[in-house]
């Protein structure tokens, strides 16, 4: 996979754009767990996942996270560069939930392009809509959905994403995603076991009725 086929403005740059964007183009593996990029002071660059799994989450107060998005092969980090978009006054946290390959586009080259490509800017503009969105839908489960529904909509993501219904992943890496305590999933879980739904095992979870956590999902 080549770069060029993961930016779909490519054809629409100029020669001498292109050529910026390649010479300070880098691309890095990293292992699970690798924080790329942390809090809006940190100005990493955008990021392009060529392969594996990021997650993009925040921190409150107390210590407490949640995922606000994950990124997958092909997708595009814009929070990474937080010096591009001066107005945005809250810090995320970027890590890789699995070993990733991606590129790394500098932001000072990025942002000087996007002042003289339309196409690019306007592709920036959707990339952030598409963002605000999945952060109004997470404000919207936060805020009106039970979390035995919340923790439902997470399994079934996540064994989507993984392929299977036995998912390798702890009461407190849920909990991280959902940004609640570790106490609260295990309760959910235990009752979740109880209704035939899933299987708890020592670091993992087993989907055993896709229908019933369907139904309470989107109960």
């Amino acid at each position: 996979m080549e770069f060029q086929s993961c930016f779909p403005v490519w054809e629409t740059l100029t020669d001498a754009q292109r050529t910026c964007i390649l010479s300070g183009l880098a691309e890095r593996t990293v292992g699970k767990g690798t924080v790329l990029h942390n809090g809006s002071a940190d100005c990493t660059g955008l990021l392009v996942v060529k392969s594996g799994q990021l997650r993009a989450y925040i921190l409150s107060d107390e210590g407490r996270e949640i995922t606000i998005y994950r990124l997958f092969d092909r997708d595009i980090c814009l929070l990474s560069a937080s010096c591009i978009m001066r107005s945005m006054q809250f810090d995320v946290t970027v890590e890789a939930e699995k070993d990733t390959v991606f590129w790394m586009i500098p932001a000072e080259a990025y942002q000087r392009i996007m002042k003289e490509s339309a196409p690019l800017a306007n592709y920036t503009n959707e990339i952030m809509a598409a963002r605000f969105s999945e952060v109004m839908w997470l404000m919207e489960q936060v805020m009106w959905k039970s979390m035995d529904k919340r923790v439902a909509a997470f399994l079934l993501e996540e064994s989507a994403i993984e392929g299977g219904d036995r998912l390798n992943i702890t009461h407190e890496t849920i909990a991280n995603h959902l940004g609640t305590h570790r106490e609260v999933i295990t309760r959910m879980l235990r009752y979740l076991q109880s209704e035939g739904m899933v299987r708890l095992s020592r670091g993992a979870v087993e989907l055993l009725d896709e229908k019933k956590l369907t139904a309470l999902r989107d109960a």
